[in-house]
Order: structure tokens, then C-alpha cells, then sequence
């Protein structure tokens, strides 16, 4: 599923009175709040049922140049780990 079509999966379930731009601008607050969240505290978003967001260090470490085969050093950096709850994982 891409965006489109969260969109409009979303748009289906507020009914004939919302619009798709209230669908759009609902994702939209959604992802932004949980993109602030995890910024602003590194434990992260959980959402009861569905899952946590949170933020994941990754060591310095050796890698290679796939083309030319030549070590290098891959600098240390942060990212974003979703942690599916076991609600979530029972429905798959």
C-alpha cells in the first residue's frame, strides 16, 4: 500500500461527510506528530496495540566499497526502528 491509497483507505472509514483533503491533512498530522515525537524523546511513540517508534543508535563499523572492493569506515548514526506490539503481530 502507498500513500494514495492510505489516503484513501483512511477517507472510506471517516465516512461520506469527510473529504479526501481531511484525509490527506489527518495522515499528514499523524506522521508529523510521530517524526516530533521520536525527535523530541529518544524512548520513543508507543501506541498501545500497534507498535513503538523509536530511535536506534548504530555503531561506527567497517564496510567495503562495493565497487571497488576497498575498506572503509561507516561513521556512527542514528535512525528510526518500529517495534510491531504483539497485538499486531498475532493479526498477521
Amino acid at each position: 500500500m502507498n500513500k494514495t491509497e492510505l489516503i484513501d483507505s483512511i477517507h472510506e472509514r471517516l465516512g461520506e461527510d469527510a473529504t479526501k483533503r481531511q484525509a490527506e491533512d489527518a495522515l499528514a498530522a499523524v506522521l508529523d506528530a510521530i517524526a516530533v515525537g521520536v525527535k523530541k524523546d529518544e524512548k520513543g511513540i508507543q501506541l498501545i496495540g500497534f507498535g513503538t517508534f523509536k530511535v536506534a543508535h548504530r555503531a561506527e563499523r567497517m564496510g567495503r566499497n562495493p565497487q571497488t572492493k576497498e575498506p572503509m569506515k561507516i561513521p556512527a548514526s542514528k535512525t528510526i526502528r518500529f517495534i510491531p506490539s504483539a497485538a499486531l503481530k498475532k493479526t498477521l
